[in-house]
């Protein structure tokens, strides 16, 4: 009897993959010769295995055509053990390959790209997986030049339970590629991975990650991105920006990171299941919608404190006729069962100006859920929102609804489930986020043999180290300090010789002020390297004995730029006599140097030729600048004869947040009126987007003068007292009339 053909085909196929698993062969390689060599001629099976070590200066090419049965596999001899350091880089090519347990640490890719899936334009990778990988602070020691650090081309790729930590430099940590049909209608995933901290930029190119670009952002992309956990986020305004067709977000995490889930270009996406946790940490976002067809249902979002285009939820405004780079109008938007518990913001059409005229239209916002306990609803409109039809929702009782139909008050009361989130007791219809959600922990996610650490080391967390009043003992105790130490000063006089170069972060604390000084006896005290951030508590300072130079400055950045951001804290100290010479400063900030935050509280500045703090070296107007968050509060000035603050934000740029600026408490007398100090001012603030100047004294001193640029900046100038001051100055220099800076209760003494 003659054997049927189905049973001859299944015959046909044991036989291959029997073939293919007796012959397929594990190389062992030690060096990048013995690689390239094994490479040269890899069969479907075959496992290329990287030994453990350190391979530094290694771009691997990883070159061959796997089957969907028996792929071809780079790995590391032990994930974890194999790490790729100075210029190293990792390219795919080919089909159905596999890498994992590999370490990007200890340097950064010499071209545009750390993972990349192609080899070049004519190769790319399809169907082919990279997995258990790391990319740690493998970052281009020139912050602003950019580079990617995974870029997902061809089609079918996943990338996943990988940890991508720390990317310092500009340009998107995580991007998917369009630019011909080889790589869209692409149906990539990416999924379970840990997208560590990313501190701030301090300027455009700060995104996460993005699907697509603007240039192909009508083309269909078919990626999904589920279960992967966003902690703390934080180079720009945009943490996923997506601009491309027909994506699926999915299930993700957004833990403290500041800016939003932008749905910046491209239609037909569907964003469901994700969580936000903002904690109530400053502008901490969550959904952005623009573009048609978008679907956004069961999302949950709690404590986001963020505004304007980076608040809890927001409906744009867009441009009619748009070009296919500006904003596309909101149309046909599905908007359904999200709670919104604490948001501060939702925003309706925002960004309406003269160029985004184009409100939402053909659009639902139906059966969500909003609670606040700030009895407020958090909603703003900026123009007609006749084209959202709102029905079904609820709102918290104690709330006067922002729009009358729609929106139901209802007596709530919230309890946290199993799950993690707040959810309403007792019967309720169908309204808000899912009982069934189960947001992504972070121990689910990323390199299963990685620590997730912290980004930064915290001041005081380590020893307390004493040092004693003799010779070089300060600069002597930092060098042999670790990260996190307090040096505690005891009684005497401290003569500071050697200008210290700080790459830790140090504290240095008197036991007892009254009989503790120092004198620093170079132009410099402390200079800030990257790793460097220092704490002052206690001292007191002179300059009597600096060199009698014009110029001199306590403290100040490297004179390099630098790709770490650092933080300064002054508090309870006497700084006194930066006289010597003309200009003597207490903090200037270098080109390219970024402050995370600027603290000086409770501390009395006296007979200082110089300005008390220099944040104005980016005059390039490239929307760049030198400090995040500057808080000087409670102290007495006496005698200062540059500016209490110089910051300086250009450009036209609206994807960061900052400056802040927040001055509140202090005492200012003869401050800001010296020959030198060019502003004529006491404050002078260019381009700060967020400026709080409160209950402060001016005695005899220059005015406060504050210039508005791009963006809607917030100023307030509330319950000071100018004596013999005149009165704080503002002005717009991109906007049309009046200046929008709040200034109530202030007392002009002439």
């Amino acid at each position: 009897m003659p054997r049927s053909f189905s049973y001859i085909v299944f015959t046909y196929v044991v036989i291959v993959l029997f073939s293919q698993n007796t012959f397929a062969k594990e190389y062992l390689v030690k060096t990048p010769d013995e690689y390239k060599k094994v490479t040269s001629d890899l069969d479907a099976g075959d496992e290329v295995v990287l030994a453990n070590g350190v391979w530094t200066d290694f771009e691997v090419l990883f070159k061959a055509k796997g089957t969907a049965q028996a792929p071809i596999t780079l790995r590391a001899e032990t994930p974890g053990q194999v790490f790729l350091t100075g210029l190293s880089n990792l390219r795919l090519a080919g089909e159905y390959l596999v890498v994992s347990g590999l370490v990007f640490k200890d340097g950064y890719t010499p071209t545009g790209e750390v993972i990349s899936f192609k080899q070049n334009d004519d190769n790319l990778a399809n169907h082919s997986r990279v997995t258990q990988v790391v990319i740690d602070n493998f970052s281009n020691p020139e912050k602003f030049e950019q580079d990617k650090w995974v870029v997902m081309y061809g089609k079918h790729n996943r990338f996943d339970h990988s940890n991508l930590v720390g990317k310092r430099n500009a340009g998107v940590t995580m991007a998917v590629r369009l630019p011909n049909e080889n790589s869209q209608q692409n149906y990539h995933q990416i999924d379970h991975n840990y997208f560590g901290p990313r501190p701030i930029l301090g300027s455009n190119g700060g995104e996460t990650l993005r699907i697509g670009t603007s240039h192909y952002s009508l083309t269909d992309s078919f990626t999904t991105i589920e279960n992967n956990y966003f902690d703390r986020c934080n180079g720009e305004v945009e943490i996923i920006s997506n601009k491309s067709g027909k994506n699926r977000i999915l299930n993700n995490v957004f833990f403290e990171s500041r800016g939003t889930l932008t749905l910046r270009h491209g239609n037909g996406n569907l964003v469901e299941g994700n969580v936000f946790f903002g904690n109530g940490v400053d502008h901490t976002g969550g959904i952005r919608v623009i573009n048609r067809d978008q679907i956004i249902r069961n999302n949950y979002m709690e404590g986001l404190t963020g505004y304007r285009f980076g608040s809890g939820f927001t409906i744009m405004n867009g441009v009619p006729n748009s070009t296919i780079n500006r904003y596309h109008q909101v149309d046909n938007a599905l908007i359904e069962n999200n709670t919104l518990v604490d948001v501060d913001h939702i925003h309706f059409a925002a960004g309406s100006d003269a160029e985004r005229t184009a409100a939402p239209i053909n659009s639902q916002f139906q059966n969500n859920l909003i609670f606040n306990s700030k009895n407020t609803d958090g909603i703003s409109i900026f123009d007609d929102i006749s084209g959202v039809k709102f029905t079904g929702n609820l709102v918290s009782k104690g709330i006067e609804p922002s729009i009358n139909n729609g929106f139901k008050v209802t007596d709530l009361t919230m309890e946290r489930a199993e799950n993690g989130l707040l959810y309403p007791v007792g019967k309720m219809p169908k309204v808000g986020s899912s009982e069934t959600l189960k947001p992504i922990q972070k121990d689910q996610v990323g390199a299963s043999y990685y620590p997730k650490t912290e980004p930064d080391i915290d001041f005081d967390s380590g020893k307390v180290i004493e040092v004693t009043a003799t010779e070089n003992a300060l600069f002597n105790a930092i060098n042999n300090a670790n990260s996190g130490d307090v040096l505690l000063l005891e009684n005497g006089d401290y003569y500071i010789g050697k200008v210290i170069k700080l790459n830790k972060t140090i504290t240095i604390k008197a036991k007892n002020r009254k009989h503790v000084t120092l004198y620093p006896e170079r132009s410099t005290f402390v200079d800030i390297n990257n790793f460097g951030s220092l704490k002052l508590v206690n001292l007191v300072i002179s300059g009597k004995r600096a060199p009698d130079s014009a110029g001199n400055t306590l403290i100040r950045t490297s004179r390099i730029p630098m790709q770490r951001n650092y933080r300064l804290e002054i508090a309870g100290s006497i700084i006194k006599d930066l006289n010597v010479n003309h200009s003597y400063h207490l903090f200037d900030a270098g080109h390219r140097s970024l402050a995370d935050y600027i603290k000086i509280t409770n501390t009395t500045m006296s007979q200082i030729t110089g300005d008390i703090m220099r944040l104005n070296k980016e005059t390039d107007d490239l929307g760049i600048y030198n400090a995040e968050y500057i808080y000087f509060n409670n102290n007495l000035l006496e005698n200062v004869e540059g500016a209490v603050a110089k910051v300086y934000r250009g450009g036209t740029d609206e994807s960061t947040f900052g400056p802040h600026f927040i001055m509140k408490g202090n005492v200012l007398k003869n401050v800001g009126k010296g020959k030198r100090n060019k502003n004529a001012a006491s404050v002078s603030l260019h381009g700060v987007q967020v400026a709080q100047i409160s209950e402060n004294k001016w005695f005899d001193s220059a005015p406060v003068d504050i210039e508005h640029t791009v963006g809607e900046p917030i100023t307030a100038v509330a319950n000071n007292e100018f004596t013999a001051t005149l009165a704080p100055k503002v002005v717009e220099l991109r906007a049309s009339g009046p200046h929008t800076a709040t200034l109530d209760n202030n007392i002009i003494n002439k």
